[in-house]
């Protein structure tokens, strides 16, 4: 039976570079001269850090702009409060989200059973494998997820025939 996975995945070595590339912009460009704004990077959360909010806002035009030269689609990112830090630094949390959380697929799996494709869709952890008869079907259904779900960035793999 034809198959394929919907998922959410982001590559975590061109985040890297991006945001290496963003760092190093950010030490070069003169605005920035004698500030402490730099981009910290962990597992699945970056850390902006900056003087005021308004060279926050340009440190994260800056990532997006890299992010966005290296392939990875900006709406997997999710930016958190703006915190102080020591005197009049502050600092901000923006978390790469990865996997499709439980409500969105759930939403995936309605929208394809009320689709009235004939598909069965079953959640599997993070990612909804969708199972049909045809080839055509599927590729349905993977336009219809292309023109349904437009806030968070999905991938389909794992075609198989």
């Amino acid at each position: 039976m034809p198959s394929f996975d919907i998922v959410s995945e982001v590559n975590k070595v061109e985040v890297r570079n991006a945001v290496d590339q963003a760092n190093k912009e950010v030490s070069t460009r003169y605005d920035f001269k004698g500030s402490d704004a730099r981009i910290e990077v962990n597992e699945k959360v970056m850390t902006l850090f900056a003087d005021a909010e308004f060279q926050l806002e340009q440190v994260r035009d800056i990532v997006l702009g890299k992010l966005a030269k290296r392939g990875i689609d900006v709406r997997c990112l999710e930016n958190g409060k703006i915190e102080k830090v020591s005197g009049n630094k502050i600092k901000q949390a923006v978390t790469v989200r990865e996997g499709i959380e439980t409500e969105l697929s759930k939403k995936i799996v309605r929208l394809i059973k009320d689709s009235k494709l004939k598909l069965q869709a079953s959640i599997q952890g993070e990612a909804v494998r969708v199972n049909g008869a045809k080839r055509d079907v599927l590729q349905e259904c993977i336009a219809l997820m292309r023109k349904e779900i437009t806030d968070f960035p999905l991938q389909f793999n794992n075609f198989r025939d």
